[in-house]
């Protein structure tokens, strides 16, 4: 998937406050290594870089795009263009965090137990994940996907929640763990303009399935079916603000010495 940076920045606010409110959790006082796997822009890369002075820090992201924009506003980070499912350390990690990337992959259950072996001993995993897929923002998606003439082009993009419960993620890796801090947060966005929920998910989930569309017109057709369903969904309220909650599972795995 493509991805684009003004797109997915126009709400960077509400997209940054999670990625605080986990680096606020890492106790790490001196890392030497510190990875923001699935960096994006850098925005938040640059937020380590700033808490670790004196730490390498390693900016991975699949997208072009994406390090483009983090290298013209961010120097002295070692940005790396790497597939974030099939990437590994030159060396053990003391800090591996990641921000609102890891919900792309699958087989979770394979895929965490392989990033804690990455963790250096006493070091720090430290996610965040959405986990809001069965809201209508996402399944507003599913429902348009299943009721045009593009369904059989479709349907097989669409899944299951890729983030399951966080009971789940404490036992794959509570093996591995000295401590753990499991929990989620649903925040109540409050987002402007005109079908901005519609905006949102166009920065992140929905380009996955224009993109598969024959042409313009049929991207046209997809995108105001969806529109029609997500506003009616999050209405705007009187003075033209459009409360959108969305929840976030977040875990922060200390690994044993």
């Amino acid at each position: 998937m493509a991805w684009n940076p003004d797109q997915y920045l126009k709400f960077a606010q509400p997209r940054f406050r999670p990625a605080l409110d986990l680096l606020a959790r890492v106790d790490a006082d001196a890392p030497r290594t510190v990875v923001d796997l699935g960096c994006g822009t850098g925005n938040v890369t640059q937020v380590l870089a700033a808490r670790w002075g004196q730490a390498k820090i390693i900016g991975v992201d699949d997208s072009a795009e994406m390090l483009a924009q983090a290298r013209s506003a961010h120097a002295g980070i070692d940005w790396r263009q790497e597939g974030i499912a099939v990437w590994q350390p030159d060396d053990s990690v003391d800090v591996l965090y990641s921000n609102a990337a890891l919900h792309w992959l699958p087989d979770h259950a394979a895929l965490f137990p392989r990033l804690m072996g990455y963790v250096a001993p006493g070091g720090y995993l430290a996610v965040q994940m959405p986990r809001n897929f069965a809201a209508p923002s996402h399944a507003s998606i599913a429902d348009t996907v299943r009721s045009g003439p593009w369904r059989a082009r479709l349907e097989s993009l669409l899944r299951p929640s890729p983030v399951s419960e966080p009971s789940f993620y404490y036992e794959l890796l509570a093996p591995y763990a000295a401590q753990i801090d499991i929990w989620e947060t649903e925040y109540l966005q409050v987002l402007s303009g005109k079908n901005p929920v519609k905006e949102w998910t166009r920065g992140t989930w929905l380009p996955q399935f224009l993109d598969a569309l024959d042409g313009p017109e049929e991207r046209q057709a997809f995108e105001e079916d969806y529109a029609k369903r997500v506003e009616l969904a999050y209405p705007p309220l009187a003075n033209g603000d459009t409360p959108f909650p969305f929840r976030r599972l977040f875990m922060v795995v200390q690994k044993k010495a």
